[in-house]
């Protein structure tokens, strides 16, 4: 039995071991090993792969799902014993975690992989039981292809069918859009009005858009951070919802010039 407070592995791989220390499932092994009953100093882990790849070929298949757990567990093995083989005052520095904190790391990588195995487990055995409740590919039998002239018959009588598809054809009222505001001013528009303010010298955003429209203000902001991004102009702005200044910048301020 395991000491309190530590479950033992379950059982993940169906593997006999014959060590010179060990004989015996690998599971058990695993049991023997965190509860300190065995040195792992004293386990050929490389005999442990042997006896795996002839377990493998003795079965004629590669399970992936058991190949894939063994790899976990042989790699926190050999992690686990080479922490044990390295000196412990000279290399200290250089050890992540002490001997028996990697064996509950260990232990903790087995109840993961069981907790993964449990769900496809359980993930099969849904499968398993939507099977009856797939699509069928295969054609209808002949007889319930074909249909009896009494069943042909029609339910509705065809002039409900003509006015269900007249009212497809019919043309749905025009929507009324003229509560939604259009754009009546472009952004070329609002460029060539910035650039002819900049010419004057600097200004505030408020003066740009006197009398316009909020659709016009948002295309005037639209081309001020087109302009900032050119390089073009900066603004200041002391305090938040303040009054904005826009100044060209020097550059800018140049070749306004040269233009105007």
């Amino acid at each position: 039995m395991p000491p309190p407070g530590r479950p033992s592995p379950l059982r993940l791989i169906d593997l006999e071991l014959d060590l010179e220390v060990f004989a015996g499932p690998f599971d058990l092994l695993l049991t023997l090993i965190l509860r300190e009953e065995i040195d792992l100093l004293e386990v050929d882990l490389a005999d442990v792969v042997i006896t795996y790849i002839d377990f493998l070929e003795a079965r004629g298949e590669l399970d992936l799902e058991l190949a894939t757990e063994f790899l976990v567990l042989i790699t926190a093995l050999l992690e686990l014993k080479s922490r044990l083989m390295l000196p412990g005052e000279e290399l200290e520095d250089l050890l992540e975690l002490a001997p028996d904190e990697a064996a509950a790391e260990l232990l903790e990588r087995l109840l993961a992989a069981h907790r993964y195995r449990g769900a496809a487990d359980f993930l099969s055995a849904r499968l398993a039981a939507e099977g009856p409740y797939r699509f069928r590919s295969a054609p209808l039998p002949e007889p319930l292809a074909r249909a009896t002239l009494p069943l042909a018959d029609a339910i509705y009588p065809p002039a409900r069918l003509t006015r269900a598809i007249g009212a497809l054809l019919t043309l749905p009222p025009q929507v009324n859009v003229s509560h939604i505001p259009t754009a009546k001013v472009s952004v070329a528009e609002r460029l060539a009005h910035v650039r002819a303010l900049l010419r004057r010298g600097s200004f505030r955003f408020d003066d740009a858009v006197i009398g316009a429209d909020r659709v016009t203000v948002a295309v005037t902001l639209f081309a001020l951070l087109e302009l900032y991004k050119q390089g073009e102009l900066a603004w200041v702005q002391e305090r938040p919802f303040g009054e904005i200044t826009v100044a060209a910048t020097d550059r800018s301020a140049r070749g306004l010039r040269a233009s105007a």
